[in-house]
C-alpha cells in the first residue's frame, strides 16, 4: 500500500512536468497500474478483517469513505479550475498524496498472513465466481459508459447534444451519484448481509440500467415540470468580494430546465448502484476467503471489468457520433439490464432456483 501510494505521487508529479502528450499518457499509465493495485489490496484488506456475516456492510462503510473523498476532490477540482486554471489543481492532488503516504507510513500496521499456492488459478474456475463475472462483464460497460457520458452531456456544447453547463455545475452533478452512493452502502450492505447478497446485485444492477434510460429525457422532465429556461445563481456581493470573484460571479454558470432532474438521476443512479455494489464485493471477498485468497478474488474481479471499461468508452463515441449522445444512454442501460438478467439465468441453472435468495 505504502509502495503504491508513493507511486501515485510520483505519477501526478511527472504528470506536471511533461507537455509532451506520449509522456503525458505514459505517466497515466503508471498512476492506473498503482492506484489499481492500492485499491486491490485495500478492499483485501477490508474483506479479511470483516467477519462473514457483517462483510458486505464493513464493505459499504469503507466505500463510502471512499466516496467522501471523491465528493471533496470533484468540488475542490472544479472550484479550483473556473477559478484559478487546470494547473494549480495538481499542486492539491500532490499535497493529497503526499499526506496519504505519510499515514499509511505512520499508522497501517504491517501484515503478516501470508497465501501460499496459486488461488488465482482455483478461484478461476469456480462456479460462484463465474456467475458473478457473467453479470460483472456486461456490467462493467454500462456503468463505465453512463457515468462517462453523463459529466460529457452536462458540459458538451448544445450543438453536439450535451447542455452546455459550467465545470462547477457539472461537478454538482457527478457528485450527485457519490453523495447517495456515499449514504446509502453502510445501510445496503447491512441489508445484503441479511437478505441475501445476490438479490441485491440483481435488484441493483438492473434498475440501474433502467435508470440509465431516464439521463437524456431529463430536458424535458425539466420543461414538463415548469422549470425556467435559463436561471443562475448570483454570488452575493459580500461574499464576491471577499473571494476576489467580483460582483455579479454566476457560481455554476447559466443553467437550465434539465439540471435539476439530472441531479435527481444522477443520484438515483447512486442509491440503485448502492444496493449492488457492497453486495458484489462480499461475494467476491466470501470466495476469496474460502479458497485462501481474497486478493485474487478481488483481482479476477478487477480482471473481469477492465475490458468493459475500456471498450466502453469506444463503442459509447462511436454510438455518440453515428447515433446522438441519447443512444449512448439507451445502450449503456440495456448492458446493465442484460447483464441483470445474465446474472440471473447462470445463477438458477448453477445453484438452483432458490438461489437469488440464499446467497
Amino acid at each position: 500500500a505504502v509502495a503504491g501510494v508513493a507511486a501515485s505521487l510520483f505519477g501526478v508529479e511527472l504528470s506536471t512536468s511533461f507537455a509532451d502528450s506520449t509522456a503525458f499518457i505514459g505517466v497515466r499509465a503508471l498512476q492506473g497500474v498503482v492506484v489499481t493495485g492500492s485499491g486491490l489490496m485495500t478492499l483485501s484488506l477490508v474483506g479479511e478483517l470483516a467477519d462473514h456475516g457483517e462483510r458486505a456492510n464493513s464493505i459499504g462503510k469503507a466505500n463510502s469513505v471512499r466516496f467522501l473523498a471523491s465528493i471533496l476532490g470533484m468540488i475542490i477540482a472544479g472550484g479550483l479550475y473556473q477559478v484559478i486554471g487546470f494547473t494549480p489543481i495538481y499542486t492539491v492532488i500532490v499535497a493529497a498524496f503526499a499526506l496519504a503516504l505519510a499515514g499509511v507510513w505512520l499508522y497501517l500496521p504491517a501484515d503478516e498472513s501470508r497465501s501460499y499456492g496459486n488461488p488465482f488459478a482455483g478461484l478461476a474456475l469456480n462456479k460462484r465466481i463465474i456467475t458473478l463475472t457473467s453479470f460483472r462483464a456486461q456490467y462493467a460497460v454500462a456503468v463505465t459508459v453512463v457515468r462517462s457520458w453523463v459529466s460529457i452531456f452536462a458540459g458538451v456544447s448544445a450543438a453536439r447534444g450535451g447542455l452546455a453547463y459550467a465545470g462547477l455545475a457539472v461537478a454538482f452533478v457527478l457528485v450527485a451519484e457519490k453523495l447517495t452512493n456515499m449514504l446509502c452502502q453502510p445501510f445496503t450492505g447491512r441489508l445484503s448481509d441479511d437478505y441475501g447478497r445476490s438479490l441485491f446485485v440483481f435488484a441493483g444492477g438492473g434498475a440501474y440500467g433502467l435508470v440509465a434510460l431516464a439521463v437524456p429525457f431529463t430536458p424535458a422532465i425539466g420543461a414538463a415540470i415548469g422549470l425556467p429556461e435559463t436561471y443562475e445563481l448570483i454570488v452575493p456581493s459580500l461574499l464576491s468580494d471577499v473571494a476576489g470573484v467580483g460582483a455579479g460571479y454566476s457560481l455554476l454558470g447559466k443553467l437550465g430546465p434539465a439540471f435539476i432532474p439530472l441531479l435527481v438521476v444522477n443520484g438515483l443512479l447512486g442509491v440503485v448502484d448502492a444496493f449492488r455494489e457492497p453486495a458484489s464485493m462480499a461475494l467476491f471477498a466470501d470466495e476469496g476467503a474460502d479458497e485462501g485468497g481474497i486478493a485474487a478474488s478481488f483481482g479476477i474481479r478487477e480482471l473481469v471489468w477492465r475490458p468493459g471499461s475500456v471498450l466502453g468508452p469506444v463503442l459509447a463515441g462511436w454510438l455518440w457520433s453515428q447515433y446522438g449522445i441519447a443512444t449512448v444512454f439507451f445502450v449503456g442501460g440495456a448492458f446493465a439490464v442484460a447483464g441483470a438478467l445474465t446474472f440471473a439465468v447462470v445463477l438458477t441453472w448453477f445453484h438452483g432456483r432458490g438461489a437469488l435468495t440464499e446467497w
